[in-house]
């Protein structure tokens, strides 16, 4: 058996011969910035907290993006710095109480930005996506919130691109009938 003179010249090797489906960092983040967003939205609740999330997990793969072997993996693994940063940071919280003499007032909510009629606006949706059959859910889900294209909805559900095109707008078209969605958006 032969050891290798150099370790880093046999590794660049290997990792030269590799396909990468994201040449570079900043082309991954630029690809997979609003979905891994929508992600960081979902853990934090607040659009300033994502971002500063996302960012903070994103600086973690960025300092591991040369370990990472399996880069078809890099949406697992930046889902999981998310959660743990989310994690750290919820145990490190600081909270500050003091008295005051008055009670803040909250901010006039504007008629279209009511936080209820979005949350209520977001359930409905998600029960008329509920009741559609199967196929079409799993297809409207992969297009419109994990963001993929339709071939690429088409390679992960092994179905051809015609038919993710007619699924789905077979689905937006039940769901834009759909008597509970109506009542809500009026």
């Amino acid at each position: 058996m032969t050891t290798p003179v150099c370790t880093s010249a046999s590794n660049a090797a290997a990792s030269a011969t590799r396909t990468l489906p994201y040449p570079s960092f900043s082309a991954y983040m630029k690809a997979r910035q609003p979905v891994l967003l929508r992600t960081a939205r979902s853990l934090t609740g607040n659009p300033s907290d994502a971002e500063d999330l996302l960012q903070t997990a994103l600086a973690k793969t960025y300092v591991a993006w040369e370990r990472i072997e399996d880069h078809r993996a890099l949406d697992g693994y930046v889902r999981r710095a998310l959660l743990n940063t989310r994690t750290s940071q919820w145990r490190k919280r600081k909270v500050d109480e003091f008295a005051c003499d008055e009670l803040p007032e909250p901010e006039p909510v504007l008629a279209g930005d009511d936080p209820a009629e979005q949350q209520a606006l977001r359930d409905a949706m998600w029960r008329a996506i509920m009741r559609l059959p199967a196929r079409q859910r799993a297809m409207v889900v992969l297009r419109y919130y994990e963001d993929l294209s339709e071939v690429q909805t088409a390679e992960v559900l092994g179905v051809s691109v015609g038919t993710v095109k007619s699924a789905v707008s077979r689905a937006l078209g039940k769901l834009r009938e759909d008597a509970e969605l109506g009542l809500v958006r009026h």
